[in-house]
């Protein structure tokens, strides 16, 4: 049993509960049927003058959380907050009746209410309902922190998401488009023809991306299972399968570490589409971007991590060597040995791990050194080396390279495609050469999955296929430096007793 000592303010509101109960009210209420949200009264009525409303006789009936109180002698004020936001009310004894006022004078901030009223104005202008009818619903035993907002423990806004919501507006609008914009990417591939599907959270294969799993354990089989890292193998079976168009947006689970852009547990999007290519995927993510500027937020400038960026097009889109080169005057197009890349490396201070040495890994060595963090405006970056991508098409004109582009914004990888790899026996040596890696310490390096290659054998369509993080997503449209500020429950580390 977990104990604490209650504070006198909790004593205090836990007496206030047992008398409301004693006088006939649940302090955990009951069913309350609204018909009106705060912001839409203030809105309908914003425009219509005092005077006006002695003529109006327009009733509304609200409920929400008490957020201020100004208690006076017969007649008082206070306002509360529902989903959309909060609204002034006037309740006096000579509309209520002295018995109910007084159960309103014992109504504390942070309990919720429901109010049935007649609109009005005060005098300053303020669209107020005049409370003709006072239902106390919860009797909150807690009382709301002073500074929430300003809390210098930024971790208590994550850890007490609850409170933060009641608290911070701005908390609340990043919840509320976060929905807004996810729904707005489901509409605009349903209307292109891609259908939404669910794959399997667990498998005994660790496939899809690089990095570290989790690891959980199937009682009735015992079998070590792995927590998904991407979504990708199971979408593309459904190509073979002939869904042709197919996306998922879901949890994966990466065992890494925590930052302001990393989260263990985050929500990814992949998108496939057969009979299209990298090209096809550049045109379907600006297009989507775009749309979600124009439909969700109604702008295409936006202010994050301190950069003005512009999601107008056309897009930048440039090849990782030409963009080394552009940096470094270093050309890693032309023909070089490992040994050769590794002087460079070596010249240009950058530490090479021992799975690392080939030229392609030193080639992404040197654009996350010198390249990532100045791709601000929107840019299509393509052309990576093939030993960083085993699961895509080699380029046909130099298959050093491999046709898949990273999209960057604010010097942040937003977006992840390829010209899918349709090549059962290419396929199969990239598994293989995966397996190396492993066995050379590189901790992410995948498993090879024989049932995908069969799959692969039975031939699936070429294919342009794309993924995207959409924590981070939000975060750029929504304007948040933090992956927890888009995250309704970030992991926390457990607080000690």
């Amino acid at each position: 049993m977990h104990e604490r000592k209650l504070t006198e303010q909790e004593l205090v509101r836990r007496e206030k509960a047992l008398n409301l109960r004693e006088l006939g009210y649940d302090p955990f209420g009951d069913r309350y049927d609204r018909d009106s949200f705060a912001n839409d009264i203030k809105e309908k009525y914003k425009d219509v003058d005092h005077d006006t409303f002695d003529n109006l006789s327009d009733t509304v009936r609200v409920a929400g959380r008490i957020m201020f109180i100004r208690k006076m002698g017969k007649a008082s004020f206070f306002s509360i907050k529902d989903k959309t936001g909060n609204i002034q009310v006037y309740i006096s004894i000579n509309d209520i009746g002295e018995k109910i006022y007084t159960l309103f004078k014992s109504a504390d901030i942070g309990d919720i209410v429901g109010v049935y009223g007649k609109v009005m104005k005060t005098r300053t202008g303020e669209v107020t309902i005049k409370c003709l009818e006072y239902t106390p619903l919860v009797k909150a035993l807690r009382p709301l922190p002073e500074k929430f907002h300003g809390l210098t423990d930024v971790e208590e806004r994550y850890r007490r998401r609850y409170v933060d919501l009641i608290m911070n507006d701005d908390s609340k609008r990043v919840a509320f488009l976060r929905s807004k914009i996810i729904r707005s990417i489901q509409n605009f591939l349903d209307n292109r023809g891609f259908v939404e599907v669910e794959t399997p959270v667990l498998s005994t294969l660790l496939t899809g991306a690089s990095a570290r799993p989790f690891v959980t354990h199937h009682n009735s089989q015992d079998l070590d299972m792995y927590l998904r890292i991407a979504l990708e193998l199971p979408l593309k079976r459904l190509l073979v399968g002939g869904m042709e168009k197919v996306y998922e947006i879901g949890r994966v689970f990466r065992n890494e570490g925590m930052d302001p852009k990393h989260n263990p547990e985050f929500t990814l999007m992949e998108v496939y589409e057969a009979y299209s290519d990298l090209e096809g995927m550049m045109d379907l993510t600006e297009k989507m971007f775009v749309n979600i500027a124009e439909s969700v937020i109604g702008k295409f400038d936006y202010h994050w991590y301190d950069y003005e960026i512009s999601l107008k097009g056309p897009w930048k889109r440039i090849s990782m060597v030409d963009a080394i080169k552009e940096i470094t005057g270093i050309d890693f197009k032309k023909e070089m040995s490992v040994d050769e890349a590794l002087e460079l490396a070596k010249e240009h201070k950058i530490e090479v791990a021992e799975h690392e040495h080939t030229v392609g890994h030193i080639i992404n060595l040197f654009f996350e050194k010198y390249v990532e963090e100045t791709l601000i405006q929107p840019t299509f970056l393509y052309g990576h080396p093939v030993e960083i991508s085993p699961l895509t098409k080699k380029n046909k004109d130099d298959p050093r390279f491999v046709d898949r582009f990273e999209l960057f914004i604010g010097g942040k990888e937003m977006a992840n495609a390829y010209t899918e790899l349709n090549d059962p026996v290419d396929q199969l040596e990239r598994f293989e050469e995966q397996l190396k890696e492993k066995a050379l310490g590189n901790v992410e390096a995948n498993d090879i999955d024989m049932d995908f290659i069969e799959a692969l054998e039975y031939g699936m369509p070429p294919a342009g296929g794309v993924g995207y993080g959409i924590d981070r997503l939000v975060m750029f449209f929504t304007e948040q430096e933090s992956i927890r500020d888009v995250i309704l429950f970030p992991t926390m580390k457990p607080i000690e007793k």
